[in-house]
């Protein structure tokens, strides 16, 4: 669990504390922001803001002695003392303090505080729930990272300079990771407990996150017409987002469905991904597809305890893509393809080099059929279009017999 903490991939990313520079980690609740800053730069002065004392405490230091009485320090939930943010400017800009690290899981009040006060000075991270690499604990950055980045060559050459199977130690690791992100997501306190504890641990997630970051973002009253929302949106996970059918189902309206849905996204708990929209071909559509963020997490809300349903394992796909993309930077726009007839694809990552599509099939075995819509979209795309790939939850790794633009990749090696 320690090692599985340390090992993560924000942590390349983040300045030595001897940089001149504001970090603000956003993220959801309990993904790990407290610890990665911790370990990150243990020497720092942490300040958990949820104390009400310290809060007070904050509050009476004077704007001129900031640097002095405070300096270099980690501030957890900074959101909550507003005051602090126009103190912080002042330090930072008269040169009296170089570092500071600010937490917060209430994105929306965060930026807000960010923009008001310190815009131009601050670096945004964001910390999301674990990927598979993460909790395998394998070496190296992801082979998804390494597809986005080229280097080593294109995508064929990359993946056929992988192994067609790994083995033992190669391999078991990497197979619980998905086994366990399949059933439980990536909340990093889930791993050390039993079952039974897991479910405990989501439920009492789920009613904390409502009556804290919710209550900070919207201040609703009645938290049961939201709850309702949440559990009929977390049952849409991997679909197309109708606003109207979400509305009639709670019993809002569709006014109040959009600012619900706002607050699922602002709290990291469901993303969008939008469409893609050049001409690639014609009428495709124009509306995005609701996920969420972590499929424990969705899993609990809607109630599917069971094996790993299609839209289960693509939504771990597609958050696993974004995850990686969103935690290391790269210059890509996760995206989807669907045309008014029927033909999709469940993924694109469109970088400067060009785009590669991924087609998730919740199966082990896949079939010259899971390719009915990259093939298409390779055409369209030109030479835009630098691989397919169909995710599957299990096999090897390979080619298409027929065409080596199209492979297929078991999710555990992914994204490990």
């Amino acid at each position: 669990m320690t090692n599985m903490q340390l090992n993560r991939y924000l942590a390349a990313r983040m300045p030595p504390a001897g940089t001149r520079r504001l970090c603000l980690v956003t993220g959801a609740r309990q993904v790990g922001k407290t610890t990665l800053a911790r370990a990150a730069y243990p020497d720092l002065r942490y300040v958990n803001l949820d104390a009400v004392e310290d809060r007070v405490a904050l509050r009476e230091v004077p704007t001129a002695r900031w640097a002095q009485e405070v300096g270099p320090a980690i501030l957890d939930e900074a959101q909550k003392e507003p005051s602090l943010f126009e103190k912080l400017k002042h330090a930072y800009d008269a040169r009296a303090l170089d570092f500071t690290v600010l937490l917060g899981s209430a994105q929306i009040l965060m930026l807000e505080r960010v923009r008001e006060s310190l815009a131009g000075r601050v670096f945004v991270y964001e910390l999301w729930p674990l990927i598979l690499g993460e909790i395998a604990g394998t070496p190296g950055l992801p082979l998804l990272a390494r597809l986005l980045s080229g280097e080593g060559g294109d995508v064929a050459a990359l993946l056929a300079a992988e192994p067609r199977l790994l083995l033992g130690e190669d391999d078991a690791p990497r197979r619980a990771a998905f086994d366990h992100a399949a059933q439980w997501g990536g909340m990093p306190e889930l791993l050390q407990l039993d079952d039974a504890d897991r479910r405990q641990r989501l439920r009492s997630y789920n009613d904390t996150w409502l009556q804290r970051d919710l209550a900070d973002l919207a201040r609703l009253r009645d938290l049961q017409p939201f709850a309702t929302f949440q559990r009929l949106a977390a049952l849409r996970t991997g679909g197309l987002l109708s606003y109207a059918d979400l509305a009639r189902d709670a019993g809002l309206s569709a006014a109040t469905a959009r600012n619900y849905l706002e607050y699922l996204r602002l709290s990291y708990q469901a993303f969008l991904l939008q469409p893609f929209r050049e001409n690639a071909t014609s009428a495709v559509v124009k509306t995005p597809k609701l996920y969420w963020s972590d499929v424990g997490v969705a899993r609990h809300l809607a109630g599917a305890h069971g094996p790993l349903t299609g839209p289960l394992f693509e939504t771990l796909v597609v958050s696993e893509a974004v995850k990686i993309v969103r935690t290391l930077g790269p210059e890509v726009e996760p995206l989807f393809y669907r045309t008014r007839s029927g033909l999709e694809v469940d993924l694109l990552l469109s970088t400067p080099r060009g785009i590669i599509a991924f087609e998730a099939k919740a199966r082990p075995a896949w079939d010259p059929s899971d390719l009915r819509g990259l093939r298409p979209l390779a055409e369209a795309l030109g030479s835009r279009f630098l691989g397919g790939i169909v995710v599957t939850s299990g096999g090897p790794l390979e080619p298409a017999r027929d065409d080596r633009r199209f492979w297929c990749v078991p999710a555990h090696r992914l994204f490990t």
